[in-house]
């Protein structure tokens, strides 16, 4: 099933059909706001307002399903095996950032693979640990409140770094990763 259909270049910023290529297609950009937006209401619900943080934390754990999945049916730079690398692979790419000579890639870049799935997983994390505060869990709400809590902040500083990278990555290559992940094209070459 492809989403190409809907995808569309963005001229405003240059980016013609000849100049660019469809990567992320709808489902991807829909997975990836739509998470921005849930976490940040469950997020900021959390102490005040306990059904909307609940909701939104069902919410997010339905998208993450949905993205797992898609990660092994979706399109092509949707699947993880078109981005998903070994660690010494990631490393060296790590090294090509300082020293200024990277490597462009076409869909995600290995950090960035690295980063999808540890915010995979610690979104799933925060939905199972919530779960079990709702149900007291099998040692007691207390451990899993903390629980949460610590990974909720850990997702925090991966948000963040997320942000850095997309921001670094940017600025070296060139290209808005951003605008990208809104528009779904990025330059051909």
């Amino acid at each position: 099933m492809s989403f190409r259909h809907c995808d569309r270049p963005n001229r405003a910023a240059g980016l013609t059909p000849a100049a660019s290529v469809p990567v992320w297609g709808s489902f991807v950009r829909i997975f990836h706001w739509s998470l921005v937006i849930g976490f940040a209401v469950a997020f900021l619900s959390a102490q005040e307002f306990d059904r909307l943080h609940e909701w939104a934390g069902y919410v997010v754990a339905a998208l993450v399903v949905g993205r797992l999945l898609w990660g092994f049916i979706g399109t092509r730079h949707a699947r993880f095996s078109d981005f998903v690398r070994g660690p010494s692979e990631t490393l060296r790419y790590l090294g090509d950032i300082v020293s200024g000579r990277e490597r462009r890639y076409l869909g995600h870049n290995p950090a960035g693979a690295w980063m999808i799935l540890a915010m995979l997983a610690g979104m799933l994390s925060l939905g199972a640990t919530g779960y079990l505060l709702s149900t007291g869990g099998p040692l007691g709400s207390e451990f899993f409140e903390e629980l949460h809590e610590v990974i909720a902040n850990a997702m925090l500083v991966l948000v963040v770094l997320h942000i850095a990278g997309v921001a670094i990555s940017s600025f070296q290559t060139g290209e808005n990763l951003a605008i990208a992940m809104i528009t779904g094209w990025k330059r051909s070459e």
